[in-house]
This record gives C-alpha cells, structure tokens and sequence, in this order.
C-alpha cells in the first residue's frame, strides 16, 4: 500500500480558470462512478463577493477533462450523484441532520444547462433510512426518435423503485408526479449497482427452497430472524431493449445478522461502486467479464457469546472475519482474524479487488491477503502478507475502493483523503515474506505464485537457495516438489500448440490439495485462520442460458453457467502419485544390465536426428549449465531411461481417456486428437527430466558456492571439506525424497555421485542401512571406487562381501573378477563348481590375464611345505584329483577353467596354514 497520488491535485488545476482563481476550493468528494468510467465529484467553492456554494461535476481520468454541471446555491451536503448516457439530466442526493440529530435523505432530479444553475426537481422523497438513485444506461439507437430515461431509487428496508422519464416530460418541467413509477423490489436489507454490467444485486428475505439432500450443509442454508424465511442475494440483469430478468438467487450464510441489526443502523455512503446498506451487513459483489463473480462479505463476532454491549474504546478482543463466495469454482473461503481488539476492528473496513488471477483483499494495519480465485485452478494457493504500511495511519480516514480508469488496474482510492493508492506487490516484498513468515503452506504459496503466475525464475531461485542455506529441514521436500511440478507446469503452458491448451487442465499445477485448513502467523499479533467449504450444487443458483430473454446471448451470466458446468464435471489431474505406484512395482524387476536401450524422448539418439523434435525436448540432448558430476551411466539402459517411459505411457493414456470422454459437455471441450495428446506429454516428460536437472544443480551450487573447484563427479566429493559435504548430503537426500515421490527422473549419473557422496559422509553401518533401504544404488563406477577405496583388512573383506551381497548377479560376478584377492578366487572358483555339479549349462571359460600367465607347478616346494603336505594319503593330490574327475564327469574340459579351481584351492590351503 503505496500512495502515489492524489486525485485532487489533477482536479484542482482544472476547476482553477481566471475568473474563481481567489476563491477557495476545498471538501471534495467522490459521488459515483458510471459505465461509461466518468466520475462524478462535488466540491465547496468561498469568495469574497460570492456566498459559499457546492458545485458538482464530471471527470474523465483517460482524457483528463474536467467540467463543471451543476452548482447549488448554497453548501449542501451532497453524498451521492448519478448522470444519464447523454449528460443531459443529474440525479443528486442530499444528507441533512435536524435539530433532533436526525438524518434524513432527500432525492433531486435537474436538468443539465449551460449555467449550471437550472432549478432542481424534488422526487418528494424525505427518509431517515439511506436514499440512493442511478440512472440506468443503454446504447442509443438512431432508429429510436424518442429515447426514454430510467432512474432507480433505492430505499433501504423499503424498496427499489424504476421512474421512468419519456422524451415529451424531459422536454417539460421535471414533474415527479408525471414521472412513471414501478416498484421491482419491495424490502431489502441491502443493494449494489454494478456499472459495468448493469446489475442490480440486492439482498432480501424469502422463503428457502426445500433439498432433497440428506445432511445439508448448514453453512449453505441459514435462516435468519425469522424461521421461515433466509437471506437471499439475487442478480437483476438490465438490458438495453429488453426487459430486465433475475439470473442469479443464492441462499446466503450470514453470521450474527440479527444481532448486528439491533445494534447498528450506522450508514457509510457508498458511492463506488454504489451499496445500500447500513453498518450491520458489508458485502460486496465483484464481477469479471469473463464469468468470473465473488461475493464477498466481512464482519466481526466475539467466540464467546455474551450479553455485554461493546463501547467504543472497549478492548475486548473479537474475531475479524470475512468470507469470499468464489461463484464459479463453486466454493467459499472463510477468513478469520482472531484476538483484534474491539476499538481497533470495529474501524477497518477491507478492501476486495481482483489482481491478476487473484483477489487482493486488504485488511489496514493487519495484513493482506492474496486469495488464488482465478480459472486456471481450484482456489487453493492463498497468500497472507504483512501490512507494514498503514499501522501508523488513523483507520478512520481509510476506506479503499476501486476506481475505473485510473490507468493501472491495481490502483485504488482512499475515499477520506483521495489518495490514489498503489497496490502492485512488488517481487522482493514476496520474497520477504516468503523468508520471513515460517508458514509451510504460504511459502509454498509463494513459491507457486512466482513459478506459474509471474513467471519470476532468478526470484524462485533465490527462495530455494535460501531454503538451503538456512537448513531448515521441515517441510523441504514439498518446497521442492512445488519447485518441479510448478515449473514443468509453466513450461509446458509457454511450449504448448495453442489447440491443445485444453489438455492443460489435465496436467497437476501444484503439490497444495485444494481445501485444507491452514493457520498463518503473520507476526506476535495477526494469525489468520483460511478455511474452504463447497457450495452444493451452485448452478441451480443461476438462470440457465435457455431460459434468458434471449436465449444463450453471450453475456457474464452465460460465461459464469459454462464454468459452473464445466466444474460440475470438471476432468481428473494426472497425479504423479499414481506413477510412483507403478513404479514401486516395476522397478523391483529392474535390471540394468538385462534391459535393451528404450525409445523414450530423452534417450540418446544421434545429432542428425535433433531436428525432427520439438524444440523443448531437443534442447534437453545438450543442456545448458554444468553439475558437480559426468552426466553418463555405463549400464545398458538407464533408470531415467525406465522412469520416463513410464511417465510417458501412464500420462498419455491419461489424457487421452480424458479427453475422449463421451460425456464432456459442448461447453468444456473440443475434439483432442492423439497428435495433441503426444504434443503434451512429449513436452511434459520433457519438462520432468528439465526441472528435475535445474534443481539439482541450484541445490548443488547453493550447498558448495564457496568452494573453487574444477573437479568433477568423485574427485569433487573428495576435495569437499567435512562440513559442506554434510550440508550437501542432507539436502540432496531431500532433493532424491522429493524426486521419487512424484516419479520426476534424476539427472543421469546422479545415483553413483550421491551414493559415493553418501559413503564419503556416513559411518559405514548408517551407509549399509541406506543400502539396505535402496536409498543408494550400488552401480558398477561407484562400487569399483568403494573396493579400491578399502583396504583389504578384515574387516574391510567382510565389508565389501557385504556390499557385493546386494549387487545383481553380473554386477557382483564382474567385480569379483576384478578383485585380486583370495577370497576373490574362494567365491569364484565355488559358484564355477557349483554351476557345474548343479547341471548348468557351460559356458566357454575365458581365462583372465593373470590366470593365462599363471603357470600352476604342483610340485613347488614351498606349496608342498605349507599346503599340499597335509592330505594323509600316499597320493599327496588323489581330493583334488578325484574333485577334478567328478567335475570332468560332468562337463568337457574345455568348459572347466582348471587354473581357477587350483589357485582357489592354493589359496585356500594357505590361509589355512
């Protein structure tokens, strides 16, 4: 909240000509605002020679012209003001206090002159209860010779009243009594004139329709004084030369109604947009033209019921509360502020306003809110920031609201001062937040709002790192997975043909299930409490396009029934879940070793061949960027490789069930051929093996910045000192937790690194258990390291059986054979005999270099001293040429290796003695 300027200021200069420049303009005030963006402004003008007199007048902010209607002779308390489409008739409202402080409003109808002085016309229409009118506008037709004009009257708790003015009694004297007058609402206990689309909404009374539904919400339906009868908030649309119809009735939930009405009847004013009602229900309608309509209503209550009145400067604590009825994703969002003092809640009045995909609602001196309200997903990423701005200012003189063609849409007024207020929420004053409230949900809110709404990559970076840097351990692994699944979102929307962009709704935007509760401490005296509840059935709310004046004329309404429609049978995100499922299957079976290359996009395909794919996914064959380890595996196929085709398959099938379902509504989709569906999941795939990379390696550089190193992949961890290399651990096992919970692909060569990474930092019985656990994989580059890394002690032999014990087959049998060592010998000259004595197959022996040139003299004194001398018998070789002989037996001699089973034997022999 930001004041950038102030209204006055361009106002004044306009009013100013040579002939007032002495006198002395001051009081303005802000009277409407119509369809066409005029804005109508009434000011207190004193001079010497001249009485002091109010003045009213019109301002156009795109061409900044001002201009003087109408003047009173006198000063009056004008708080509202209306002008018709032609500028040729005002319609004012004036506020007066008799001499026993009561308030009473009186209508005038004038017709605008040259002088600005032409003689007003009394409506006849004295109440205490707050008065407001407003011309209804429509497009003039050349064929239409003469136009009639239509003026609202609004009466609160009475009724709303249409006089209408034919040409032949505009071109007379204005006459109430000639005027025609037809009563469309009768009791209402509150209204809103929206401009724009020229709609009445109104609030009253009427008797609740039945549900045939077990166990209905009783947020849904909730009567008020009397039983009978619940609060109603109805939608009465105008047309141009048509009659009006109501679209819209929805029951309405509103807390402590009855109290508040015993013990307010306090009334603000409102001008813009125009509302009718007093201090007991502040409620306002926010309306998109694309369908989008919020309504939105604030109050206070105490949690604990009591009869006590509440003073002034009581600082009894209440709850300040608001809720916002998201129409068109069929849900309300409930906001509780709890523990604000009584003199201080009762002054703030909340400001709603749509910012982007989002609804801003600021709350002076507590915080601001940014409620996720828009159609690209359910409401589920809402925001809560600090207000470090208005704690000092006087709450009495705020009362925001928003004013049309002030240039940027996120500016706001300050009725009291005119203030033009600026409410851009600037990307450092997120990441501020994001750093300093330690709400989980909101961070990750944040995080989600930079990647897919603002698209803010340097400053996503910057919270991650920061993530790390702090080593705050909590919650990591979501702050990571939004990061991935945010990101590939937002890739895949920038990359994507643009009919296929209804597949998009298919693909998971966010890791935040839509509904939860959350609590948010802003600071040591604000927490906000957010809760979301679903409307039954909300389309029953709404007039059917069929059923309009004109059938499915395309309007708000007919937009907002599509939404609702399309949300009632909204389509199923892919769940990255589901394929971690899968996965947990599949890869029991994996074997490197035993799988052929797969054909996935990622797989490695020869350079000629990059122009034939998509310019995403070619780009990822040679990324930009380096990680502190070789991007290569020497195993046939990858698990990446396995991974992402099974992404690839799971997702496309997904979408095309989906997209080809029979019963989609003609409003939600349109035909989805195969080509689409490869169109999209190509690119999300592609988009998987991306992020899952750029994380790496901001985790990577955040974790080892200081550290000067050309070093890859083991030498990079060995030169690693103690401390960074447990930091880097830590989070890299975060970084791998959040990666298999929704089945992204790690980088290739990341498996070894980690896992050499992890034997370099843990105490070996704590690496064993990762081992054990399949947290690290034990693959052939970094097994080869961890045997030459070990000496060949005791304890280091029963280590590495240990290791080569969780090993595949082949992958044990090859790096036994590249351990020289007896034991080596023992396990493969046992598993040789047992293949042969069990009837295996056998294979032509392929000797080992050092076998070949191994010559085997039996007769070796030093072997016949400490081995061969032991046998008793007179034939000092008859075990081991009878154990050779069995083995001939059973296979050829070209299928024994002999030379392994006697150096086994030595070997054996002279361990023993």
């Amino acid at each position: 909240m930001v004041i950038v300027d102030n209204i006055v200021g361009k106002l004044y200069p306009l009013v100013i000509n040579e002939g007032i420049k002495e006198h002395e303009i001051n009081e303005w005030r802000l009277l409407g605002q119509e369809k066409d963006s005029v804005i109508l402004f009434s000011w207190v003008e004193k001079g010497e020679n001249l009485p002091p007199s109010t003045h009213i007048g019109t301002y156009k902010c795109a061409e900044n012209v001002f201009k003087k209607i109408f003047s009173l002779p006198k000063i009056e308390n004008v708080i509202q003001a209306t002008i018709n489409t032609d500028h040729t008739l005002l319609g004012y409202v004036i506020k007066t206090t008799k001499e026993d402080d009561e308030v009473v409003y009186r209508p005038f109808l004038v017709k605008i002159g040259e002088n600005c002085e032409e003689p007003s016309c009394d409506l006849k229409i004295e109440r205490t209860k707050q008065v407001m009118i407003q011309f209804l506008y429509y497009k003039r037709s050349i064929l239409n010779e003469n136009p009639t004009e239509k003026l609202l009257v609004f009466i609160h708790e009475e009724c709303i009243m249409q006089y209408t003015l034919t040409n032949e009694i505009i071109k007379m004297v204005l006459n109430p009594d000639k005027f025609h007058v037809e009563t469309m609402v009768k009791i209402f206990l509150w209204a809103q004139w929206d401009a724009v689309h020229q709609t009445l909404y109104y609030i009253h009374h009427r008797k609740p329709i039945r549900s045939f539904v077990d166990g209905e919400d009783s947020d849904f339906h909730v009567c008020s004084q009397n039983s009978n009868t619940s609060p109603t908030l109805s939608g009465m649309q105008f047309h141009d030369d048509l009659p009006y119809e109501s679209v819209l009735n929805i029951p309405l939930n509103l807390p402590h109604l009855s109290f508040a009405e015993t013990t307010c009847n306090l009334y603000e004013d409102d001008t813009v947009p125009l509302r009718i009602h007093n201090c007991s229900l502040d409620l306002i309608v926010l309306t998109d033209p694309d369908g989008g309509v919020c309504v939105c209503h604030h109050y206070l209550y105490q949690p604990v019921k009591s009869s006590y009145k509440l003073e002034d400067e009581d600082e009894c604590p209440v709850n300040f509360a608001y809720s916002v009825t998201v129409l068109h994703h069929g849900c309300i969002i409930h906001c509780v502020i709890p523990g604000i003092p009584w003199k201080q809640a009762k002054c703030i009045r909340p400001l709603f306003m749509f910012y982007g995909d989002h609804m801003l609602v600021s709350i002076p001196s507590l915080c601001i809110h940014l409620l996720d309200i828009g159609f690209l997903h359910e409401p589920c990423c809402h925001i809560v920031l600090n207000d470090n701005n208005t704690p000092s200012m006087d709450l009495n003189k705020i009362s925001l609201t928003t004013i049309r063609g002030l240039g940027d849409s996120n500016f706001a007024l300050n009725v009291p001062t005119l203030d033009i207020i600026d409410f851009h929420l600037p990307t450092k004053e997120l990441v501020d937040t994001f750093k300093s409230i330690n709400s989980l949900e909101n961070r990750l809110s944040i995080l989600h709002y930079l990647i897919v709404h603002r698209n803010e990559a340097e400053a996503v970076v910057e919270l991650v790192q920061f993530y790390i840097e702090q080593q705050i351990i909590v919650g990591t692994p979501q702050i990571f997975k939004e990061f991935l699944i945010g990101n590939c979102y937002a890739s895949v929307c920038r990359t994507l043909p643009s009919d296929a962009n209804q597949l998009i709704e298919l693909l998971p935007v966010t890791t935040q299930a839509t509904g939860c509760d959350v609590e948010v401490e802003v600071n040591e005296k604000v927490r906000v409490c957010i809760s979301q509840d679903a409307l039954w059935n909300a389309s029953m709310m709404l007039l059917s396009p069929q059923q309009r004046v004109v059938p499915y004329r395309v309007d708000i309404w007919v937009k907002l029934w599509e939404r609702l429609l399309k949300n009632a049978k909204s389509k199923q995100k892919f769940r990255p879940a589901q394929v971690a499922e899968k996965l947990l299957v599949s890869l029991v079976c994996y074997q490197p070793e035993a799988l052929s290359r797969s054909t996935t996009p990622m797989s490695p395909i020869p350079s000629s061949n990059l122009t034939n794919l998509p310019k995403d996914i070619a780009s990822i064959k040679n990324p930009v960027g380096s990680l502190p380890f070789y991007e290569v595996e020497s195993c046939t196929a990858s698990k990446q490789e396995h991974i992402i085709s099974v992404n690839l398959r799971e997702l496309s099938m997904h979408l095309l069930k989906q997209s080809t379902d029979n019963k989609i509504s003609r409003f939600q989709w349109q035909s989805q051929t195969p080509m689409h569906v490869h169109a999209v999941a190509t690119r999300y795939v592609g988009a998987q093996l991306e992020q899952s990379r750029n994380l790496c390696q901001i985790l990577c550089k955040a974790c080892v910045k200081a550290l000067c190193t050309e070093e890859k992949g083991f030498l990079f961890i060995d030169q690693l000192p103690e401390e960074l290399r447990f930091i880097l651990f830590t989070t890299l096992e975060q970084y791998c937790l959040a990666i298999e919970s929704i089945a992204f692909p790690l980088p290739l060569g990341f498996t070894s690194f980690f896992t050499f990474l992890g034997y370099r930092t843990l105490e070996y019985d704590i690496f064993l258990q990762y081992v054990q656990r399949h947290v690290f994989e034990l693959q052939i580059d970094v097994m080869k390291i961890i045997m030459t890394d070990m000496d060949d002690t005791t304890e280091n032999i029963k280590r590495k059986l240990s290791l080569l014990s969780f090993l595949p087959r082949m992958r044990a049998k090859r790096l036994l054979n590249q351990w020289h060592h007896p034991v080596s010998l023992m396990i493969r000259a046992r598993e040789h005999a047992t293949n042969i004595l069990s009837g295996v197959e056998g294979q032509n022996v392929r000797l080992s270099a050092s076998q070949k040139t191994t010559k085997y003299q039996l007769g070796n004194e030093k072997k016949l001293k400490h081995g061969f001398a032991a046998f008793p018998t007179h034939d000092r070789l008859s075990p081991l040429d009878t154990f050779l002989d069995l083995l001939t037996a059973k296979a050829s001699l070209n299928e024994l290796d002999f030379g392994l089973l006697i150096e086994a034997t030595i070997s054996s022999i002279d361990n023993v003695y």
